[in-house]
């Protein structure tokens, strides 16, 4: 039995102008959970989501993002910018050490509407879902012509994301 140390600047690193994700540990590793580091440009906005069978957890690092973790009263329009929980729950900007936890069917989101990069760890359960879904997800918002929604729409799909509001960055 051994386990794995991840030097800092180690894994498997996607970039794009989107996102730059590294993973750091995956399924073949864990049968719990895979886990990256992303670091989340100004003016990306993943888009609120559910999944049905997926946990996540969200840890910020540095910089600041806004935060959606809650059922809203009302699931409309384009931006969950201003949805609001039956108990008053509202969106969160979120600086360094703030954590986000994320359990099946709870719709949620990230943005950074800010200046400057973030950087958060990033942890999803099962494993290995989101390790496909990174790759592919980043292949599509780098290619030629901008993001086709059809098609983010369809991967999300396929990986138990249901796409509540549009995924947005500014390249």
């Amino acid at each position: 039995m051994q386990g794995l140390v991840v030097p800092p600047g180690h894994g498997k690193r996607i970039v794009t102008g989107a996102q730059d994700v590294t993973f750091k540990v995956t399924g073949v590793h864990s049968m719990a959970a895979s886990s990256f580091e992303v670091v989340v440009p100004p003016g990306f906005d993943v888009g609120a989501h559910v999944h049905a069978r997926s946990e996540e957890l969200f840890y910020v690092l540095e910089g600041e993002l806004e935060l959606l973790a809650f059922e809203p009263v009302v699931r409309g329009g384009d931006s969950w910018s201003e949805w609001e929980g039956d108990s008053g729950q509202r969106v969160c900007r979120a600086g360094p050490g703030s954590v986000m936890f994320v359990p099946p069917g709870c719709p949620h989101a990230f943005a950074n509407r800010g200046e400057v990069a973030a950087r958060m760890f990033f942890q999803s359960s099962p494993p290995s879902h989101h390790e496909r879904y990174f790759e592919e997800l980043l292949e599509l918002l780098e290619a030629p012509g901008g993001v086709d929604d059809a098609a983010v729409a369809e991967l999300r799909r396929r990986h138990d994301i249901e796409q509540l509001t549009p995924l947005r960055f500014d390249a």
